[in-house]
């Protein structure tokens, strides 16, 4: 049974149906907004299932349904469907995945006063991310991606009641803002060059070759080709959603909300968004290839990488709160993605993409376990002692660990990782993002090995840790389900068998176990790596256990003003307050004296003058003109009124005023014969 593409939008409609349940749903109905919810992801899950099963029928067809939105001028601005491998298998990584952060929320917000609009807000996220997957247009696409924007929002805010959630809320609306004004950018500017943005429409797509052949022949000053131009503003909106540098800030504080917010967003939805766009747009990032110009879109994407990916590492060895741990590890796995993409791999970065869903997603709620089991106690310091009391959260747990770290052969997370790096040891513009990658293994490996001795081995090290008990069975089997994940999706993409990376690139399979140890020296070296890692991490901090957590970290006694720049994150965020938000604050501040002093100002003086005016104009209409003209006609009614009295109507009258005339007349006449 397949889906035909015309009815790909189900695939979000349900659980933005859900959403919309939700919303209405009063506080008392708890049952009901959760079970409406989990049904919808579950409908979903199945429909995206049907979906790949559609698209792996023609790996290398892009099925589409396009249609009339609006009529705009003399044409139409159009929307659509795509259906093809890259948006099936993220839609079943996105449904699947999401189904058990979902399922894991029942436990892990149970006593929650506002439970029925946390599900609300969960459904509109998996909706926004689906509707995103879906699209066959940009303009598609970025509206689901502002929506994922606003969910996100919600969602990290969503104990707004405490001071940090809801900064942290802001933050990243704000940050990721920043970056989707690059994304809105080039997205005008790709319909101003191609008239469409639709992905793929018979031949008039944005992705398609004639139009990536007119926009990769026109240069820009510089000798930027237009393609490339365009590009790298697209890629402004990914630094923004997926936490590359220097945009990466808002990601590590989005750890304010609850705990299932945090493995959605890192794991599912919103991260992951940046990603797929670049992946979905690569014909277009890489257009500028074969030419000859100063800058290529996918040098800047693999550099961006190599340095989120260095630098998200290097602060994950110094955080003490579980989450944050987890938080900056995301934000260097996002910069192997970014780097695969940039190399030129992006099947390597989609598998990364898919194989890290599940495990980070099994790692945050492995934490969220811990949280809720320890009373909310989130500081590793504070804890210890865990394993023996959570057993099912331990084991599952240290899967996730040893697939983060790249563990070799078993879990996933090694073969992913190891598509990367073979990717970039093949890029012959540079080896710099090799070396970094290899460095970043080294340091996954040693801080996920600091997290775990420091939160399950050795004593307990408060009465919040003393009393953990394991989690209900709604939330540890959700743990067991992604840690199997964890392990067999590795399997889909290794040398000697790479189905996934030829079904998601649309060419045939070629399995050879002889392939499966190609490379040999580099998969070595990693696993050299990884071992290094994994063997500094205990032996600073498994051999020697914490015995309080009053004791000082070994890394502190070793090298404390390189913990303390690390601890303190680069200071980027200090960086930012004393350049960009001093700046912001004295835009502000002009901006407000120029509103009250000189537009106010000028408001208020317009207004004085207004009323001058209309008092003046009284004056001179009332006391003036309207007086003038009374007394004109007042003099005028007094001549009438003594003219009226003399028309008396009496024939006597008129005879002695004519007698008196005739008098008056003759004595003139008398008087001038005189003369």
């Amino acid at each position: 049974m397949r889906l035909p593409v015309e009815y790909l939008w189900l695939i979000p409609a349900l659980p933005l149906a859900a959403a919309g349940v939700g919303s209405l749903t009063p506080r008392g109905g708890r049952a009901l907004a959760a079970d409406v919810a989990i049904a919808a992801m579950a409908g979903a899950f199945v429909l995206a299932c049907l979906a790949l099963t559609s698209a792996l029928a023609d790996p290398a067809a892009h099925q589409v349904a396009n249609f009339a939105w609006f009529d705009l001028g003399g044409g139409a601005l159009r929307l659509g469907w795509l259906l093809d491998p890259l948006t099936a298998f993220m839609a079943v990584m996105v449904t699947f995945v999401g189904l058990l952060i979902f399922i894991f929320s029942l436990g892990y917000m149970k006593e929650d006063p506002n439970f029925t609009r946390f599900f609300c807000f969960l459904s509109l996220f998996a909706a926004a991310m689906l509707g995103l997957i879906v699209a066959n247009s940009l303009l598609l696409l970025f509206v689901c991606w502002e929506l994922v924007g606003l969910a996100s929002y919600l969602l990290i805010g969503f104990w707004f009641h405490k001071p940090s959630a809801a900064a942290a809320a802001k933050k990243a609306f704000i940050t990721t803002r920043i970056g989707d004004l690059g994304l809105l950018l080039g997205m005008l500017w790709l319909y101003d060059a191609s008239g469409s943005l639709l992905f793929y429409d018979g031949g008039a797509g944005v992705l398609e070759a004639p139009v990536l052949s007119t926009l990769a022949g026109q240069t820009l000053a510089g000798g930027l080709a237009l393609s490339t131009a365009i590009g790298l503003l697209i890629f402004c909106g990914a630094i923004g959603k997926s936490g590359q540098f220097p945009l990466h800030v808002w990601l590590p504080d989005a750890m304010e909300g609850p705990t299932p917010v945090s493995a959605l967003i890192h794991a599912a939805t919103m991260v992951a968004a940046g990603v797929f766009l670049i992946a979905r747009v690569y014909p277009l990032m890489s257009a500028d290839l074969p030419l000859d110009v100063p800058m290529h879109a996918l040098t800047v994407v693999a550099f961006v990488g190599a340095i989120t990916a260095l630098m998200g590492a290097l602060i994950a060895v110094a955080q003490n709160d579980i989450k944050r741990v987890l938080a900056y590890s995301t934000v260097s796995q996002l910069g192997y993605m970014m780097l695969a993409l940039g190399v030129g791999s992006w099947t390597a970065a989609i598998f990364h993409l898919l194989t890290h869903a599940f495990f980070k997603a099994l790692l945050f709620l492995g934490a969220g376990s811990v949280i809720h089991a320890a009373h909310h106690e989130q500081d590793i310091r504070n804890l210890g002692g865990l394993a023996p009391r959570m057993k099912v959260t331990f084991a599952t747990f240290a899967i996730g660990m040893m697939a983060l770290a790249g563990v070799p052969f078993l879990f996933s997370g090694f073969w992913s990782k190891e598509a990367i790096l073979h990717a970039a040891h093949g890029w012959d513009v540079s080896q710099v993002p090799f070396y970094v990658g290899l460095a970043a293994v080294v340091l996954t490996a040693f801080y996920m090995t600091r997290l775990v001795a420091e939160t399950f081995l050795g004593r307990p090290r408060s009465d919040a840790a003393a009393h953990a008990h394991e989690s209900p069975a709604v939330m540890t089997v959700p743990l067991g389900l992604l840690a199997a994940g964890a392990v067999v999706l590795g399997f889909l993409g290794t040398p000697a068998c790479p189905w996934l990376q030829s079904r998601l690139a649309g060419t045939p399979l070629h399995s050879d176990l002889g392939h499966l140890f190609e490379g040999g020296g580099l998969m070595l070296l990693s696993i050299v790596l990884v071992g290094a890692g994994l063997g500094l991490g205990w032996w600073l901090y498994g051999r020697r256990l914490r015995a309080a957590s009053t004791d000082r970290d070994p890394l502190a006694v070793a090298a404390p003003r390189t913990l303390g720049v690390l601890a303190g994150k680069f200071y980027l965020d200090e960086l930012y307050a004393a350049t960009v938000g001093r700046l912001n604050a004295a835009l502000a501040w002009c901006a407000d004296r120029l509103d009250r002093h000189v537009i106010g100002g000028a408001v208020e003086f317009l207004g004085k003058f207004g009323l001058f005016s209309g008092a003046l104009n009284r004056e001179l209409d009332e006391d003036a003109i309207n007086a003038g003209f009374d007394r004109v006609n007042a003099g005028l009614r007094g001549s009438g009124i003594r003219y009226s009295r003399a028309q008396t109507g009496e024939p006597q009258g008129y005879l002695r005023v004519l007698a008196v005339a005739f008098v008056v007349l003759a004595l003139l006449l008398i008087v001038g014969g005189v003369r």
